[in-house]
């Protein structure tokens, strides 16, 4: 078992490292192209590109009076881990922007030589999803929206996290037009950081664990049941059931397999005229689940029967 205080040191390192790789992204990707990111540094970021402020001192401003706030209102320790991201974000935004450290051959600017600035919120998109997904994880975030987010969902629990913060970010969006000379391609290239952002951080968030569950009406559980077991190596759960339209007596067998099963499921299925099914997606499954292997090894080991 990895010790508590290991761990924690473990955590707040990863925060910590992740806070300059989204330094990185904006000094290597945001700022050369001309676009504003999403959520409150999108705003810190218009700022900069008209009255030269940076965004390692927004980013200050912004997000260490938020966090200070959060350890009272929120979870101590997220508000914890978010200072600490937010920190290690603005200083390095810093130094790069002073050229402590130098990063100019790797700035990808889109130029006249037919570099295209559609790439650079697709890098970004990418890079911030994934360091997004990552900090999620160890409950922290990247400060900002995602804290204002949470004071709204705490003081107003039926509102939804997720639509207080893409209304924030189609805002950004909006006034991104205003901003960059009355012009479509900043508020084209946002919602693509945006969408592209949401859409990585959403798979490392869930852990790449997503599963299907379906649910099979049929004469033969128990047959089926069995092909389940032996040739996909899931179980099942068989109840009895009832069609309502001819009163018959009937089972009803559910069983979550992995995404890549499902042409397998499906052919058995097939081997049992008169059955049906329906699927459901499955995001992550909790509980006292163990791999089929391990079953196996210790039902011959004598361990369990």
């Amino acid at each position: 078992m990895e010790n508590m205080g290991v761990k924690k040191a473990r955590e707040l390192l990863l925060v910590m490292a992740m806070g300059f790789v989204m330094a990185l992204n904006y000094v290597v990707f945001i700022f050369p192209n001309a676009f504003a990111p999403a959520g409150l540094n999108g705003i810190a970021t218009m700022v900069q590109y008209k009255l030269g402020f940076s965004v390692g001192y927004m980013n200050l401003l912004i997000n260490v009076p938020l966090c200070l706030v959060a350890m009272f209102v929120l979870n101590r320790d997220y508000a914890v881990k978010t200072l600490l991201f937010s920190l290690c974000s603005a200083g390095g935004i810093l130094l790069l922007q002073r050229g402590v450290i130098d990063v100019t051959p790797w700035i990808y600017a889109a130029t006249d030589n037919g570099v295209s600035t559609v790439l650079a919120p697709i890098a970004a998109g990418v890079v911030n999803g994934c360091l997004y997904g990552v900090v999620i994880r160890q409950n922290a975030s990247t400060g900002g929206t995602d804290v204002v987010a949470a004071f709204v969902h705490h003081v107003h629990p039926e509102q939804s996290l997720v639509w207080i913060i893409f209304a924030f970010n189609c805002a950004v969006a909006g006034i991104s037009f205003f901003v960059y000379d009355y012009r479509y391609e900043p508020v084209i290239l946002c919602v693509m950081y945006c969408f592209i952002s949401t859409r990585i951080s959403d798979q490392i968030v869930r852990g790449g664990k997503e599963q299907l569950k379906f649910e099979i009406i049929t004469h033969d559980a128990t047959a089926m049941a069995a092909d389940i077991i032996h040739d996909l190596h899931h179980t099942a759960t068989v109840l009895p059931a009832r069609g309502m339209y001819s009163g018959e007596a009937t089972d009803l067998l559910t069983c979550v397999i992995n995404k890549h099963q499902i042409i397998d499921m499906q052919r058995i299925i097939a081997r049992y005229p008169g059955s049906f099914a329906y699927v459901g997606d499955v995001d992550e499954v909790f509980g006292n689940f163990r791999a089929w292997s391990e079953i196996e090894r210790r039902q011959r080991q004598g361990l369990y029967k």
